[in-house]
Parts: structure tokens; sequence; C-alpha cells
């Protein structure tokens, strides 16, 4: 019997130079050879994303890694997409914080909020420069036990590597995980720094690159249960 093909977009402005985009393939072929699946996954530029591209016709959606994007609508309409009709959603670094964006303004009606890379003056800049940034930096994540990522990696602390100038602005963290958001990752010094969405089946964002694994030959146990999830819904 032929496996069902499961469709994941990668959403991002692709770029051979970037060691996340060139990880990222590699995560996903040896995830799909490992578990035996029929994956396909296609690269969706920001600035080709708009209220007509069929996005459901994707089993699940990836926000990757170098912002700032080329269109933060185009991001922001994916990711709105997948967590309203709750497809299995990750996003890291770049993905992280548009996730965050996208939330405080469509589900918490902060319509003010912006990106301090994009809009550094903006009154709620819900993402600013993190005090150290993490540039090709590798620290240790403690996990929230019974969190979706702590059971993807089967431990409560972990250690990844990022390439990282922003997080979540310490000014706005507490309102913003009032809700649904809730914290489930933080480093050392308590950055905020992995966050999950109560309610839906799949929707983890972490400020860290667990795809980088897949470079070393590793296979990243969070994608490959984003991919697990993305697979549940087609099945």
């Amino acid at each position: 019997m032929e496996t069902r093909q499961i469709r994941i977009a990668l959403i991002g402005d692709y770029d051979p130079q970037v060691t996340a985009h060139q990880a990222i393939p590699i995560a996903l072929e040896m995830i799909a050879g490992h578990a035996g699946l029929n994956l396909q996954w296609q690269w969706l530029a920001t600035d080709e994303i708009h209220a007509e591209t069929p996005l459901h016709t994707f089993d699940g959606f990836w926000c990757v890694p170098a912002s700032p994007y080329r269109n933060m609508d185009g991001a922001l309409l994916a990711i709105r997409f997948a967590r309203e009709q709750r497809r299995p959603f990750l996003g890291t670094c770049g993905g992280f914080q548009h996730a965050v964006l996208e939330y405080a303004r469509n589900v918490l009606g902060w319509s003010d909020a912006e990106h301090g890379e994009t809009a550094p003056d903006a009154a709620r800049a819900l993402l600013t420069p993190l005090s150290c940034a993490l540039v090709e930096a590798v620290d240790t994540i403690h996990l929230l036990e019974g969190s979706l990522i702590a059971e993807a990696y089967e431990t409560s602390e972990i250690r990844e590597g990022y390439r990282c100038r922003y997080g979540v602005n310490p000014q706005f963290e507490r309102e913003l995980l009032k809700r649904e958001l809730h914290a489930v990752g933080h480093d050392s010094e308590q950055g905020l720094r992995a966050v999950e969405l109560s309610g839906h089946p799949f929707f983890v964002a972490t400020l860290f690159q667990p795809e980088r694994a897949a470079l070393k030959g590793v296979l990243p146990p969070l994608v490959g249960a984003f991919v697990k999830a993305c697979a549940g819904r087609s099945s």
C-alpha cells in the first residue's frame, strides 16, 4: 500500500548561506528515512504568501530562521492559518519571534505589537535585542515537564545552539503568557527560550535551532515530533 504523502510548508526566504536552511532539508530527510514516511517539503517565500495562497494543501508549517523576512505579513498570515486551523506548527529562531508576534496581534489584540528588528522605536516592541546576543552560542535549556517539547526530547534539560539576537521583551512577557501561550523552556538565566500553545495539537516555538543537530548526523527530536504530528494529521 502506498504511503500517503505528508506535505510541510517551510515559511521563510531560502538562502543557501544560512546554516539553518542547510540543516532543515537534511533533518527532514533523516526523519522521513528513519520513520519510513513519504515526506515532501516546499519553501514558501514570505513575499509569495497572500490571501489566495493554498495553505490548506499543507499538513504542517515550519517557520524557519533568518529574519527579517522579505514580507513579515506573509509569514504572519501562514502562522495565523496554522494556529487557527490547528495544523502542526514549528517555529525556530525567527519563527519563534513571529509566532509570538502573530499571537500578540491576533489573539491578545495588541495591534501595535512590533518586532524591534524592523520597528525599533515602536511603543510596543514585543521583540527586543537580547541582553547577550546568542550568535553561534550553545546553552542549556530547562524544559517544563509534561510539555510537548520535553516529551520530544524525553528529558527536562537539553543543550542546543542559537544564532539569534532578539527575544521577547521582558516588559511584556507576563501579559503575553497569561492565556493560551505558555513558557515551556528557559535558559540558565531564566530567559524565555520556548513556548507552546495550549488547546492546539502541536504548536511549538523555540528561540534555539534544533535543526542544527542534523548537520552532525543526529536526528533532531523536536523536528521528529513535529513530523509525527503532521503524519498524524494526514493519516
